[in-house]
């Protein structure tokens, strides 16, 4: 049976690139291995597929019972197919914390270690065999790393992960700042999205207590873009928290380059999730969090009610 490999919903350039880089790892062994999506690619992760001429991965959107599995890029049960406790999962390779309520039938190799991107993760348990990676599979590790560390700038960058893009830019010939840039540039364009796609296009599910949260973030090298629709992104918030379950959506606008973050206080609620989280002092309907940049590390660890 060939054994499928994918990340979270709303597939960003780690959770796109980081199924390719295993699916070949797999394949390059013997293996039968084909990585999947559980969602369209974010903007960065289409551009990143493209300047490495990567072909996009079959979108799934749903596993059948038994069917063989490998989970990449989070341990999230609520980011994955709902049938995913019937499936044979039979391997995680994450970097985020361990949320709990994955079931399987027998043991598993599971490897989460506390580095900025699953992608420099594999690239260490490939051991020799990442020497044989073609062109395409090492842009799509360099792209991860500068996607998940932000160019360096993120908290959650390691030495391992800021020597490993050094080492693939070397290899491959690529300039890390104009590279980096472009992707960012990709990242940015937000235009052609809705409020809601928007709200759901990098986004987490988390609870607080009872309080259930979709924690979404948009990472930019153009804020204005994004905060210009503040109004209509606060306007649609009840209806996707109503759909999508949850009590509240939180929407965090990092500026990649001034690092920070802009949090938008529609009503009563967010803004004493800002003030108990960041200590921030609220006056409108939006608050700076000066040198915020990780959902991972500086947010959602931090959110109190």
């Amino acid at each position: 049976m060939t054994t499928l490999i994918f990340g979270h919903k709303s597939p960003d350039t780690d959770s796109t690139g980081s199924p390719l880089i295993w699916e070949w790892f797999l394949n390059h062994q013997g293996g039968d291995a084909k990585a999947a999506l559980l969602g369209e690619p974010n903007t960065e992760a289409a551009f990143v597929l493209e300047r490495w001429n990567l072909a996009k991965p079959e979108i799934i959107d749903g596993v059948a019972d038994g069917q063989d599995c490998i989970i990449v890029d989070t341990n999230n049960p609520a980011e994955l197919p709902d049938n995913i406790n019937a499936a044979n999962v039979t391997a995680i390779i994450d970097h985020h914390k361990l949320v709990g309520g994955l079931e399987t039938a027998v043991p598993i190799d599971i490897t989460i270690r506390p580095l900025a991107c699953t992608a420099t993760i594999m690239h260490d348990l490939m051991g020799e065999h990442a020497g044989h990676m073609p062109d395409g599979i090492k842009g799509a590790m360099l792209s991860c790393i500068l996607s998940d560390t932000l160019e360096f700038r993120s908290p959650t960058t390691t030495d391992m992960d800021r020597a490993l893009a050094e080492q693939l830019a070397a290899d491959l010939g690529v300039d890390l700042p104009a590279y980096a840039a472009d992707m960012f540039a990709a990242k940015s364009d937000v235009s052609a999205f809705s409020e809601a796609e928007l709200l759901r296009m990098d986004s987490k599910e988390y609870a607080v207590g009872e309080t259930k949260f979709r924690v979404s973030v948009l990472e930019t090298t153009s804020p204005k873009m994004v905060l210009d629709r503040k109004d209509a992104l606060m306007a649609a918030m009840p209806k996707v928290a109503l759909e999508d379950g949850v009590d509240e959506v939180l929407l965090f606008v990092v500026d990649i380059l001034n690092e920070e973050a802009t949090m938008l206080i529609p009503n009563e609620l967010t803004k004493t999730v800002a003030e108990a989280s960041f200590g921030a002092a609220v006056s409108g309907d939006h608050v700076v969090l000066p040198g915020i940049m990780s959902r991972k590390k500086q947010i959602i660890p931090n959110l109190k009610t």
